[in-house]
């Protein structure tokens, strides 16, 4: 992957200005810290922010990108904002606790969710009457009345959910499954509108535990879309076309005008699932393919190169928006993304089918002890007795070439992995976790190149860049992760970090910046 281009950009976009060419190195701050009151008397002159997260989106794939489209709407961010060039998503790099962390600052530890699929021993099966504990929880597609189609909270079907018993059996809508409060519920309290767009009607879990935090919600289903580059990149544009109408004060519909929000933004696919199906020409991953290079529209455009295109141009078009309403000096802009994909070589990937390796496995030290087994570019492992996760341990080990080698890690040894962040949550953690080896993707061959959900660097090292009020053009080269960009919203919007459960609980910091002691919240 080619190293950072230190370049000057020669494309600008009115809301960035056409000043002088940027300077590249350390930047010593992200945001300000002038004290001044604006507007609604948020700080640093910050009205609203534009949350956007581009799945798959790697730090080398911005870099690159730049560097090909000096002229593009990523060019400019770059070029008047901050850039983190040593960006980390979670682990597990998945998208539902990546968002999460995005949004209330933590990580499994303290959010309860180590995915989009998991167990709990502590709730009963959906449709049941609670008679027995220990469940399957998936927020996925699967809990809509219908898994193609959907866009809110009312697309949900309870009988679906996970139910609890300690509740009178009522079903757990998936804002009651996150144990900490997120920056929408901090914002609203504020007396600020609040908004956001994914993929999925089960994103309503951005709510929080109150239920309340979203005042517009959005999550037009992706799943009909996400073996097709066309598909997803239309589906992409109707969260673009949303996000518009917010920048024009309506609704996400477009038919009540409401104001525009003081958080809002979207997530977009295109990258990821382009990545799934065309990926890049080079190992090196600085060629993006033009056409699909699997999938019923193998040989056939768009590809990846597209699909970036395409979110750049997006952004862009929302630049433009901000300008024309007057809302680029009070606009604070976040770009990041919530995981990469692995492998970035297509030539190295090595598909193995999860469900046909382990549950026999595992099942093999004892009849139906395999709760549930979540794969991706990793697996994590639930057992209906945890007391024999080591046993099924020395049974995977022992068979290390079936799943793929790697390592596994179980019970204690999860823990210790990235500081604790997949720690704690003991009727919900996971018994046993597998790193596979390089390349190695759990999925059906043919079904796709590369995945997510790792612990690999590929999976991890994302691309972020910050612009807007008082923001400072440069790199920030030290490690960050992209928890760290819920109290710095929150901040920025004039609120206390220190608001937000998870910040407390693992002790946040916000984005580097210079008046605050490289990011301590401690205000």
């Amino acid at each position: 992957m080619s190293a950072r281009k230190k370049l000057a950009v020669a494309g600008c976009f009115m809301w960035l200005g056409c000043g002088a060419n940027p300077t590249v190195g350390v930047a010593q701050s992200a945001i300000r810290g002038e004290d001044h009151d604006h507007g609604h008397g948020h700080g640093h002159g910050v009205e609203h922010v534009l949350l956007l997260s581009i799945d798959g989106f790697h730090d080398f794939d911005l870099t690159n990108y730049v560097a090909a489209h000096p002229t593009s709407a990523l060019a400019s961010l770059v070029a008047r904002g901050t850039t983190y060039t040593q960006a980390y998503s979670t682990a597990p790099s998945d998208s539902f606790p990546a968002t999460l962390a995005m949004t209330t600052g933590g990580s499994p530890v303290s959010t309860g969710v180590y995915y989009d699929a998991s167990w709990d021993d502590r709730l009963s099966p959906a449709g049941s009457n609670c008679a027995t504990r220990g469940a399957l929880v998936s927020y996925k597609e699967t809990i809509n009345f219908n898994a193609n189609t959907g866009s809110g909270v009312a697309d949900i079907n309870v009988a679906k959910l996970p139910r609890d018993p300690d509740a009178g059996c009522t079903p757990v809508f998936p804002h009651q499954y996150l144990k900490v409060n997120t920056i929408y519920e901090v914002i609203k309290a504020a007396g600020m509108r609040t908004a956001v767009a994914d993929k999925h009607p089960s994103y309503e879990i951005l709510n929080g535990p109150s239920g309340t935090g979203l005042d517009d919600f959005y999550g037009p289903e992706f799943n009909a879309a996400k073996k097709d580059i066309t598909k997803i990149i239309a589906n992409d544009e109707l969260k673009v076309v949303a996000v518009l109408h917010q920048l024009d004060g309506f609704d996400h519909t477009g038919a009540t005008q409401v104001g525009v929000p003081a958080i809002l933004g979207m997530n977009f696919q295109a990258v990821n699932i382009a990545q799934k199906f065309s990926g890049y020409k080079d190992a090196a991953g600085t060629i993006p393919d033009t056409v699909a290079f699997i999938g019923a529209a193998a040989g056939k455009a768009p590809g990846l190169a597209q699909a970036m295109d395409y979110v750049d141009q997006a952004i862009g078009r929302m630049l433009a928006k901000m300008d024309a309403q007057g809302l680029t000096d009070s606009t604070l802009v976040i770009m990041a993304s919530k995981h990469g994909n692995s492998p970035v070589d297509r030539s190295t990937f090595v598909p193995i089918d999860p469900d046909a390796t382990f549950p026999a496995l595992i099942n093999s030290v004892s009849p139906g002890l395999s709760a549930q087994v979540t794969a991706d570019t990793l697996a994590l492992i639930w057992l209906t007795d945890h007391s024999r996760a080591a046993e099924v341990a020395d049974v995977l080990r022992a068979h290390s070439a079936n799943i793929g080698g790697g390592q596994i890690y179980v019970g204690s040894e999860i823990d210790a992995l990235f500081h604790g962040e997949m720690s704690g949550n003991p009727t919900r953690h996971p018994d046993i976790l597998v790193q596979p080896g390089p390349g190695v993707v759990y999925a059906t061959a043919g079904s796709k190149l590369c995945d997510h959900a790792g612990l690999r660097e590929e999976d991890r090292h994302v691309a972020m860049v910050m612009a807007g009020p008082h923001v400072e053009q440069g790199e920030v080269n030290q490690t960050v992760s992209i928890r760290q960009v819920a109290p710095t919203i929150l901040k920025a919007l004039g609120l206390k970090g220190h608001d937000l459960d998870a910040v407390r609980l693992e002790h946040t910091h916000r984005l580097p910046v210079a008046d605050d002691d490289e990011g301590n919240d401690d205000d």
